[in-house]
């Protein structure tokens, strides 16, 4: 994930943890609903953790937890009984916890006695605010400590709080219960096979005298706002029935998951981003916001757009060490409301990446193809030039034509590709590669960024600019050839280091320069064998290290774990080359892992053998869900039915490999050029109903854009 430091790590959740996410709001508890302050728990809106403490006792007794189920994202159910102070095995008294997390959170508390007798209870709830930010309890060094004040108001408990200028307030509203300073509590008698039951809200407040904004269950349909959020993007994005159930739940898991990991842009609430995953990472961050708007264009390419016009508009423009920002750069993340002593680099927006500036310039590309106005593209293109300015002036610092990192202050990340933990990048032998580090995928990113910008040139006639960014897109790919490729081992090197040697680490960097085309013809045979050799290929997914590497962890964060999306990636890449048994082995593990976890992908699993271990053995922090995570599923299928368009060449292209166990697909809904069409996958047959004017259904691959890059070039 980006942003993280395997050296920082949060503490333990608590087992069982539950995480509910709705836009920039979460909230994570124990699976009895508690939030407890000595766990990296709590309710955290824009960044700041606004309820450190919400435990529920009746008569004082906890709740023993039963079930804790996720309804949606941003909604559970936690059922718990209470015991039974005569020392019974069994108790009569079952406690329901509804929670839906919003502006904050509402929660709906019923208490059922199944006994033939009426129950006294007493009902209390206990809630503490620390107004903690995000790092601070990532990290659990809470740095500022608020003067607090407490007051009831009616049936409400106001909690206001102050450091230096900044003030912070949270509002418990809790309808008919006695209400002190500390608690909230309700003296019920439970009638015989009976239920009581109440609604507490929970929002941060701007000055203490009433709610940021409401938080309103219902507005006659008995839908809360989440829910109307939900039922318009699902009408917005593909329906689809698949032969095999179990895929078919977990891309629906991805489309609720990403879903809930829309947030707004708070300059243009219109404007729709992904986060890049909860717990931790609830804002738009460069490499992750771009690589699953990327991966789920086939859902929805509006979250692309939003991504990338909200990027474009936070484009560096000056050079500025401690920010690592630099003209033309595209940020790492941006952070809402944290300490600028706490955040990376010391202030809210963290320029730290190597790879999101490429990136960004071929998701450009990318989106272009899916049938936008052209004036929205080409607003994006200035943005583009300056972003291919940094790659030149500020990536290549030395001139050898390779990009390469190196932190610029103390206080940023010493790795800057999607690799980020301070020892992910090593030698065959376990040492640290020393920078400026040139990685091998960030190399294929810019190859991608030459040939997408220089395909766009060409298509709005500008040769002059095609044919530079094609000179330099081809020197790169015969430069990265010559220098990356280790012959004697049969794969490209993880990086040069400072010193321009090899870093020759086996790692899956090397699959992302196959989706680009930057992988030499007669090299990709010995890549697809390495990447799915034993000491790479888990049985769950392709590793991040091979098990042969002097730095091998199986339950490390990038040196051994496996990930998803870099899996769906590889894929893809695989694909690319022919390699279609490759690939759909790599996609029939990872939708079996998801099996294990409810349909959803985490972040990254340990990389044990599944020779050695049954089930994929979970990373302890990985955050679920995560957006480049809950994109991989639709990767992976929209991969094997090598589905692409390009819409101002008036084409759609599918031509499938699935899989006979996937069984048959069926798709409406699915967004194409301002339309919606139909597509059906019957016994690897393709159809297509409903497509836009101009637009032609074409059997096979959509042609590369480094193939209409050759072709304009010799015109």
């Amino acid at each position: 994930m980006a942003g993280w430091n395997a050296d920082t790590a949060a503490g333990p959740l608590g087992a069982g943890a539950v995480t509910l996410v709705e836009g920039s709001s979460f909230c994570i508890s124990l699976p009895n609903g508690d939030i407890l302050a000595e766990h990296p728990h709590g309710l955290f809106v824009h960044d700041a953790r606004i309820l450190s403490g919400w435990s529920l006792t009746v008569n004082d007794q906890k709740l023993e937890p039963l079930a804790a189920e996720t309804k949606e994202p941003y909604r559970a159910l936690f059922v718990g009984r209470i015991s039974r102070s005569e020392g019974y095995a069994d108790s009569p008294l079952i406690v329901e916890r509804l929670r839906e997390v919003g502006a904050g959170i509402q929660e709906q508390v019923i208490v059922r006695n199944y006994s033939p007798d009426p129950v006294e209870c007493e009902i209390t709830m206990r809630a503490e605010a620390d107004f903690a930010d995000l790092f601070e309890v990532k990290e659990a060094s809470i740095q500022r400590h608020w003067d607090e004040t407490r007051r009831v108001d009616g049936d409400a408990l106001i909690i206001s709080a102050a450091w230096e200028h900044v003030r912070k307030g949270v509002m418990i509203r809790a309808n008919g219960a006695e209400m002190t300073s500390e608690t909230v509590t309700y003296r019920v008698s439970v009638p015989p096979h009976g239920n009581w039951n109440t609604v507490l809200t929970v929002v941060p407040t701007t000055d203490a005298s009433g709610p940021a904004e409401a938080f309103v269950h219902s507005d006659g349909d008995g839908l809360s706002p989440r829910d109307r959020r939900r039922r318009e993007w699902v009408s917005r994005i593909p329906a689809l029935q698949m032969g095999n159930r179990s895929i078919e739940r977990t891309l629906r898991r991805s489309y609720d998951d990403l879903g809930a990991l829309r947030i707004e842009d708070p300059n243009h609430p219109d404007r729709v981003v992904v986060a890049a995953g909860a717990p931790w990472f609830m804002t738009l961050f460069g490499r992750d916001s771009l690589w699953a708007s990327h991966m789920a264009l086939a859902v929805d390419p509006s979250l692309a757009l939003g991504t990338l016009q909200t990027l474009a508009e936070r484009q560096g423009t000056v050079v500025d060490p401690m920010s690592e920002e630099e003209p033309g750069k595209i940020l790492h993340e941006v952070r809402l409301d944290v300490s600028s002593g706490l955040s990376l680099g010391g202030k809210s927006t963290y320029y730290g990446s190597v790879d999101a500036t490429p990136l960004f310039v071929d998701v450009i590309g990318a989106v272009s193809r899916w049938g936008f106005a052209k004036e929205t593209i080409a607003a994006l293109l200035p943005h583009a030039d300056r972003a291919l300015d940094w790659i030149r002036d500020y990536g290549d610092k030395d001139g050898d034509g390779f990009v390469e990192y190196e932190r610029l202050n103390p206080q940023g990340l010493i790795n800057q590709g999607w690799k980020d933990s301070w020892d992910g990048i090593n030698f065959a032998d376990g040492r640290l590669a020393e920078p400026p580090i040139a990685l091998c995928e960030v190399q294929g990113y810019v190859y991608a960024a030459y040939t997408a910008r220089a395909w766009m040139a060409y298509d709005t006639g500008d040769k002059a600019l095609g044919d530079e960014l094609a000179d330099r897109a081809a020197q790169l790919k015969k430069r990265f050839n010559e220098k990356f490729w280790i012959p004697e081992r049969g794969y490209y090197a993880i990086a040069l280091d400072g010193k321009k040697r090899q870093v020759d680490a086996c790692a899956s960097n090397m699959g992302h320069c196959l989706v680009y085309g930057l992988v030499d013809d007669d090299k990709a045979p010995q890549v697809a064998q390495r990447l799915m050799s034993p000491e790479m290929f888990s049985g769950w997914g392709v590793r991040t290290l091979a098990s042969d590497m002097g730095a091998y962890n199986p339950a490390s964060y990038h040196n051994g774990s496996v990930w998803p999306h870099d899996n769906a990636i590889v894929a893809a890449g695989l694909l690319r080359y022919g390699f279609v048994a490759e690939a759909q082995r790599i996609s029939t593990a990872l939708l079996e892992a998801a099996e294990y976890s409810d349909g959803r992908l985490p972040e990254l699993f340990c990389g044990f053998s599944r020779d050695h271990l049954a089930a994929p053995v979970p990373y302890p922090t990985a955050c679920s869900p995560q957006a480049w995570a809950a994109t991989a599923p639709i990767l992976l299928i929209t991969s094997l039915m090598r589905y692409d368009t390009h819409v101002s060449r008036g084409g759609l292209w599918i031509d499938p490999v699935l899989p006979e166990s996937y069984g048959d697909l069926h798709i409406t809904n699915a967004p194409l050029g301002g339309g919606r069409i139909t597509i059906d996958i019957t016994a690897s047959t393709p159809s297509v109903q409903g497509l836009p004017p101009g637009i032609v259904f074409h059997r096979g691959h959509r042609p590369w854009i480094t193939e209409l890059v050759d072709q304009a070039r010799m015109q």
